[in-house]
């Protein structure tokens, strides 16, 4: 089984951070820069990671867990969702996603402005530096329906051009 960068970590934590059960995925992202098979006793060392790496330490009031986390260059988006038990008392779920400015960028700006599914269809294949033509070869509508969908765009964003529309969601440099 191959991993892909972009796969989730997924992890199952006890009540004292101890991993209970986690994907492979998981293993790699908080084992990098080593190998999990360089990695002896794999869970201890997974444990100690989520309590040192993940754990907010900031937060006094309760048990906090930091919203990114960093292995190596990549950043990690790091989801928490608290389980009752009966048997194993709470548990505690962790999802590790892999950080994608661009993509995270535009998702909050669709939501922002109200961008439709299309619009925002649109605007991906424009981040692609599609011109639109090619964007209406992919979406299989005519050009001047991509043009449309890129006026409204501009008009809920507030620019007036297609590298405005880019430069929302891409940023300064």
């Amino acid at each position: 089984m191959t991993i892909g960068i972009s796969d989730p970590g997924f992890l199952i934590l006890d009540s004292k951070l101890s991993p209970i059960a986690c994907n492979q995925q998981a293993i790699a992202i908080l084992t990098f820069p080593n190998l999990a098979e360089q990695v002896k006793r794999v869970s201890v060392f997974l444990a100690d990671k989520i309590r040192f790496s993940l754990v907010n330490r900031q937060s006094r009031d309760s048990l906090e867990f930091v919203k990114e986390f960093r292995s190596g260059n990549r950043r990690y988006n790091c989801r928490v969702f608290h389980l009752d038990s009966t048997d194993k008392g709470s548990l505690v779920v962790l999802i590790l996603e892999r950080y994608s400015s661009r993509s995270s960028a535009l998702s909050q700006l669709s939501q922002e402005f109200d961008l439709t599914v299309r619009e925002q269809e649109t605007v991906q294949l424009l981040l692609q530096g599609l011109t639109s033509k090619e964007i209406a070869a992919r979406m299989d509508i005519s050009p001047n329906t991509v043009k449309a969908f890129l006026r409204l765009v501009m008009v809920k964003m507030g620019v007036s051009t297609r590298s405005g529309i880019v430069g929302r969601i891409v940023g300064p440099l």
